[in-house]
């Protein structure tokens, strides 16, 4: 690929095309990185999240239940609620999650009988049956990964990751920069 005169030398001079789902090989380097992103998330949350439907559990309730597990102290509410809605569709949707899964015995709130009414405060703990649903989640996701994987190597996966890394690094410096 050429350089564009006076930029760095590995940045691309090559014209942006309009999206094109078909666009052969040889034209990939002219599509939008967005666009082929977005598909990409897009058909992966949705296979994942139908899947999770038919077992009748959700993405977020997954994110909850591994995020209980996994810290090193049982965490808050509020702990749980704030690392967890960058990822979530809205504002409230992780707190909402919390609540059906206390509903569901999935997670058992510290204390319960002492706090006020709204939970602030509590430290949310798995139960048995919560780490049961989320063993059985952590599978289903690892084979829907196998599907989603399927002729990718390891290795071009990295390679893909690092890529998108890349990308979302320099349009972050251009935004701070800019």
């Amino acid at each position: 690929m050429e350089s564009t005169t006076g930029s760095r030398m590995d940045t691309p001079s090559t014209d942006q095309a309009p999206a094109d789902p078909v666009a052969a090989d040889d034209m990939l380097a002219t599509q939008p990185v967005g666009y082929w992103a977005g598909l990409a998330h897009t058909a992966v949350t949705r296979h994942l999240r139908d899947a999770m439907a038919r077992i009748d559990a959700t993405q977020p309730q997954y994110w909850v239940l591994n995020h209980v597990k996994y810290r090193p102290e049982a965490p808050s509410r509020e702990e749980t609620v704030a690392a967890l809605t960058p990822l979530a569709d809205g504002p409230h949707d992780i707190g909402r999650v919390v609540d059906q899964l206390i509903h569901r015995a999935w997670l058992r709130p510290e204390g319960s009988e002492r706090s006020d009414s709204s939970g602030a405060g509590q430290r949310l703990h798995l139960t048995e049956a919560g780490e049961t649903a989320r063993t059985r989640l952590r599978e289903l996701a690892t084979e829907l990964r196998a599907v989603v994987h399927a002729g990718v190597s390891d290795e071009e996966y990295v390679a893909a990751l690092k890529v998108l890394r890349r990308m979302i690094a320099n349009v972050e410096a251009h935004t701070v920069e800019g």
